[in-house]
């Protein structure tokens, strides 16, 4: 059976790409607009994408079966959804989405219709302005007189496969209406991952460790917001605990290392490591980070866990090869 093909948009590092490669498919096109990024990518698929999205037709944009894209969250113009409505003009919704990264995958979506797309966004993209900006998304991709894509969503927590808590909204869609996709149950596939087997380096770098400044400004932080009953304040985890789950990596985890500090038990905790990053997302450990930290920071901060789209694909792929 021939290769699934698949074009991968606002494409980071690349995490949605390692996962429907897993899964037998073919990449035929990626774009990502942060150089930095692109670095990271060029460096572990030999290919540079293209820049910005917005910059070419989608008819230069090669055929396709799947659609991948983890586009970032922006509110739409409500006002313009009822106003050309009641106009007649185009549709309303795909009016409502115009100059935002959403309306970009509506012009591919349109122009290329392709079998099925897989969409990921963060967990709050459901209550994003009161909840219009999903509605929309929704809206535009099920049109019957436009997309008319058949479509599920789901927020998903990572925690399942790797020992972070992550949540992020998934949106799958397929043009052969009443497709046997579910969303799996994200399990672990080579038994329970842990911190301390399979996440963290033996010997990290003492550079890593916090400096007894920070760690005392972290803690004194903490303390006010807990008097004033906020919850915000640093996030230790115990590297012997086999249950241990970490909070979400941030993109501005590079900042302070705040939100994941791991328990050296000594006197200051340290953050991790890039490589330890990574493997938190579920990358390979031959995955090459030539950025330095602070990119390398935000690059897995902004990336998605890979066994936990490899799992989507794969039920993706079942569908596609169904109807084939």
């Amino acid at each position: 059976m021939s290769k699934f093909k698949f074009i991968d948009l606002f494409a980071g590092i690349g995490g949605m790409r390692i996962a429907f490669e897993t899964a037998g498919g073919e990449c035929v096109f990626s774009s990502e607009i942060d150089k930095y990024a692109r670095r990271t990518y060029s460096a572990n698929f030999n290919e540079d994408p293209f820049g910005d999205i917005t910059g070419i037709s989608p008819k230069a944009i090669p055929d396709h079966d799947v659609l991948l894209a983890g586009f970032p969250c922006q509110p739409f113009s409500l006002a313009g959804v009822s106003k050309n409505n009641s106009l007649g003009k185009e549709h309303g919704f795909k009016h409502a989405t115009q100059g935002t990264m959403f309306h970009e995958i509506v012009r591919i979506l349109e122009e290329k219709s392709p079998r099925a797309f897989l969409l990921e966004n963060v967990k709050n993209l459901k209550s994003h302005d009161r909840g219009n900006t999903f509605q929309i998304i929704l809206d535009t991709l099920q049109d019957p007189e436009g997309l008319n894509y058949d479509v599920c969503h789901r927020v998903i927590d990572s925690a399942g496969v790797v020992p972070q808590h992550r949540e992020r909204t998934y949106i799958c869609g397929f043009k052969e209406h009443n497709a046997a996709f579910e969303f799996p149950d994200i399990l672990p596939v080579n038994g329970k991952i842990t911190l301390k087997e399979h996440i963290l380096d033996e010997e990290p770098d003492p550079k890593y460790t916090l400096s007894t400044k920070l760690w005392q400004y972290l803690q004194e932080y903490k303390r006010k917001h807990q008097e004033r009953g906020n919850g915000f304040g640093y996030g230790m985890v115990d590297p012997n605990d086999p249950g241990a789950v970490t909070r979400t990596l941030s993109a501005r985890y590079y900042k302070d290392g705040s939100e994941i500090l791991i328990d050296t038990g000594a006197d200051t905790p340290r953050r991790l490591t890039p490589r330890e990053c990574a493997r938190l997302m579920g990358y390979p450990d031959h995955f090459h980070i030539p950025v330095s930290d602070t990119q390398a920071y935000k690059q897995f901060g902004n990336s998605v866990v890979v066994p936990v789209v490899r799992q989507i694909a794969e039920a993706v792929e079942a569908v596609i090869s169904a109807s084939d």
